[in-house]
């Protein structure tokens, strides 16, 4: 059976992702936790031992799972098993690999459910609930997000404090870049514990309608 999948996409990188998804995992125990890393045959620019994935590429999608592979201070799996995840799995893929690659790691969840960081992957697998980091500071949207944007349910404004525009705001810069969506909620930085409760309530309407479905 597939395990509940809870999506955290962002707007762009260094959005604060890793530290939402951390914050989750340690209100959602037992669940496990998916990162999901995009990379290209040539080296990012930065210093290849601190964090370029390209030597990781090949010709099928790697995939990284349990404490002794993933379990690393200060990266974001070894974050997520200090949060709490009960077994963390990084994927790292091309584009073209992504789809395969994600549904391989997603078949290695023991779990009940799983966090997924990235964004792509929204394109080809289905979630129970997903959001959207943004960031209130910076105008910066990939590409990726663009494309996947109208379809999550929830944002997640990391750096502010409520703020009523804040939806302006993030329709405002999308409409620069020709991407209408429709009203979404927003949760800001000091509200985590509202979002596991809305994720929570999203979860039990979802089982209510899929028990109401079956046949006995």
């Amino acid at each position: 059976m597939r395990p509940t999948i809870i999506a955290v996409a962002g707007f762009s990188s260094d959005v604060g992702k890793t530290t939402l998804m951390c914050e989750l995992l340690k209100r959602f125990k037992n669940w496990e936790a998916l990162k999901i890393s995009r990379g290209h045959y040539r080296s990012c620019g930065k210093d290849p031992q601190a964090c370029c994935i390209s030597p990781l590429l090949g010709e099928h999608p790697h995939l990284l799972s349990g404490a002794r592979d993933t379990c690393v201070p200060r990266k974001d799996t070894g974050r997520y098993w200090e949060a709490g995840a009960s077994n963390v799995h990084w994927l790292i893929c091309t584009s073209e690999q992504l789809e395969d690659g994600t549904r391989q790691a997603l078949d290695k969840v023991q779990s009940a459910g799983v966090f997924v960081e990235g964004t792509s992957f929204l394109k080809f697998v289905p979630t129970a609930f997903s959001i959207m980091v943004v960031s209130a500071a910076r105008e910066e949207v990939k590409s990726t997000a663009l494309r996947v944007v109208d379809s999550v349910d929830a944002f997640f404004i990391a750096d502010a404090p409520p703020d009523a525009t804040m939806l302006a705001t993030i329709q405002q810069r999308l409409a620069k870049r020709n991407v209408q969506i429709q009203e979404k909620p927003i949760f800001f930085q000091d509200e985590i514990d509202r979002l596991a409760e809305a994720i929570n309530e999203s979860l039990q309407n979802h089982s209510v309608i899929a028990t109401k479905g079956k046949a006995f």
